[in-house]
């Protein structure tokens, strides 16, 4: 059976489409959750996010051991999802870290996110921050092993200082 989605390694030319793709997930993924003020905070953000894409792509591509980047394709090439992963940046928890994985409604149920979480990182153990009050992200993780692990705090004023929580998962071979 051929899945209907192409995932690839983001590139530098890809950077604008992954910083578009990055913001339309955040606006699908927290429409309910954060203020109208972060959507048209991260719209008029994309210009710089673009930038600092391009800047992050280029020097994952020159730095061995830096965070990885992959985007997803529809079948008619239009990036659908995005995620990224790299070495743990929590001093107390140096281990890989999902930094994030965004998959546009669209492709919800289709099992996209969970191949992207399985090429972002595997049977490794990692870690990752969630956002309070989003149990559909809670669920996905909590079925790929995570468990919070009892750390929390507040996110900075971008994101209205809302609570998150880290969760973890030791290696799954």
């Amino acid at each position: 059976m051929t899945l209907p989605y192409l995932i690839r390694p983001a590139t530098v030319d890809d950077a604008e489409a992954y910083a578009r793709t990055h913001v339309a997930g955040l606006h699908e993924t927290y429409e309910q959750i954060m203020p109208r003020e972060y959507h048209e905070f991260y719209d008029a953000e994309l210009p710089a996010m673009i930038e600092r894409q391009r800047e992050a792509f280029q020097h994952a591509e020159r730095t061995r051991g830096s965070a990885r980047s992959w985007l997803a394709f529809d079948d008619d090439g239009a990036p659908v999802a995005i995620a990224t992963s790299g070495p743990g940046r929590d001093e107390d928890r140096p281990d890989f870290e999902l930094h994030h994985i965004y998959t546009l409604r669209s492709t919800h149920g289709t099992g996209l996110g969970q191949r992207l979480m399985d090429i972002a990182i595997g049977t490794r153990a990692a870690y990752l921050w969630i956002l309070n009050g989003n149990p559909r992200a809670e669920r996905f993780y909590r079925r790929n092993g995570f468990e919070p692990d009892g750390t929390s705090m507040l996110c900075g004023p971008t994101w209205h200082h809302r609570p998150m929580f880290r969760m973890h998962r030791p290696d799954q071979r």
